[in-house]
């Protein structure tokens, strides 16, 4: 019988579950000198909890995890040395599959059904979950990610001591402004989703829309129309964090960066956050092409036109946008609005090594209860 397996949640998405049954090899484990010497059959039951979406997106292969590759390491640990516990055993077989690119965390039930007991019985199981801390293999993988990203700061041990004022969390909620792009699929659900994605992570709450416009591209190769939008958050992150967060948000969508400009499934920028004006190796704020930029300006003005970009070239968003040719933006839709307008609760900080939870309730032109689009 399969695994009945809880969900697991990785910043603030529920990740998709990849399962391999009944992985059946003749290992040597047991304390007894007889079950060293002669074997017995054991069982493997491996569950990985993985993002498939950019592999269904692509169909491709080398985008998500080969369960062929799952069952081999488990095959290997049952084969493998022999423990005096199929604890041990399971422990073994969670560890090698976190280890491959990924998994945020796996569930692991080892069968002994030829255990030397003295009285008749169907099964004896040992059953473990194990993520990337709890498995001693942080490796500060993000969703949808094949590669860790070594410096993400809602990791254990990832809240280092820095002067970077990008890491650093603000005493109180702050307001951040974030610019939203699709120009493959199904895009307005894509921009939809994603803002919905955003609000449920611990530390960010979304507190309004703007209008979605279609923009021709700017740059790069022949490519289809984008669509726009920008979304004003709360948020009681830092502004290192808040780009990771929505670099996660960009990869569960099959977010390809191999060509520069290129068409992009979804794309999430970092406008302004909070006023910082600074440059990084990783994150330059404010955006530094903003101003200029009518796919931003006309969505932005549309709902904040008062609001003011700080930094170079910078200032109130309605005078920026009468100087940037706008003839290739248009708003074509209106978010929809919640009814009554309900005024957003403060935004809990999250403990590092917490899983995200949704936090705050829907304000006016927020994602609506039960998934309503956004457009």
């Amino acid at each position: 019988m399969a695994m009945d397996v809880t969900p697991y949640v990785k910043d603030g998405i529920e990740l998709d579950q990849i399962a391999v049954n009944r992985v059946r090899v003749t290992g040597f484990h047991g304390v007894n000198q007889n079950e060293r010497e002669t074997g017995q059959l054991f069982y493997a039951d491996v569950v990985a909890h993985v993002s498939t979406r950019a592999a269904a997106a692509h169909d491709d292969l080398t985008r998500t995890l080969n369960y062929s590759d799952v069952a081999d390491r488990a095959a290997e640990v049952l084969a493998g040395d022999p423990a005096n516990l199929i604890e041990t055993v399971a422990e073994h077989i969670a560890l090698a599959v976190l280890d491959m690119d990924g998994v945020h965390c796996v569930d692991v039930r080892v069968h002994k059904p030829q255990a030397p007991l003295h009285v008749e019985f169907g099964d004896v199981t040992v059953r473990i979950r194990r993520d990337l801390r709890t498995g001693g293999l942080w490796a500060d993988k993000r969703i949808g990610s094949s590669a860790g990203m070594p410096d993400d700061p809602l990791s254990p041990g990832g809240m280092r001591p820095s002067t970077d004022p990008f890491d650093a969390r603000p005493a109180q909620p702050v307001g951040a402004l974030l610019a939203l792009g699709a120009n493959l699929g199904d895009m307005a659900t894509t921009l939809s989703n994603a803002v919905a994605d955003l609000h449920r992570i611990s530390g960010i709450q979304v507190t309004g829309a703007s209008p979605l416009v279609q923009s021709t591209p700017v740059g790069g190769p022949a490519q289809p129309d984008y669509l726009n939008a920008v979304i004003r958050v709360q948020t009681a992150l830092s502004a290192r964090e808040l780009l990771a967060a929505c670099q996660g948000i960009e990869m569960v969508y099959g977010r390809d960066r191999t060509v520069p400009n290129g068409p992009r499934t979804l794309d999430i920028d970092l406008i302004d956050v909070d006023g910082l004006v600074g440059e990084s190796e990783d994150l330059v704020l404010p955006h530094p092409r903003a101003h200029g930029r009518g796919f931003v300006l006309v969505p932005w003005a549309a709902f904040e036109p008062d609001a003011v970009l700080p930094g170079p070239g910078g200032g109130r968003v309605a005078d920026l946008v009468a100087q940037v040719d706008t003839s290739g933006v248009q708003i074509i839709a209106q978010p929809q609005q919640a009814d009554p307008v309900v005024e957003p609760e403060p935004v809990d900080v999250p403990e590092p090594v917490d899983v995200p939870e949704v936090e705050g309730a829907p304000s006016s032109a927020t994602p609506q209860e039960g998934g309503a689009p956004l457009y």
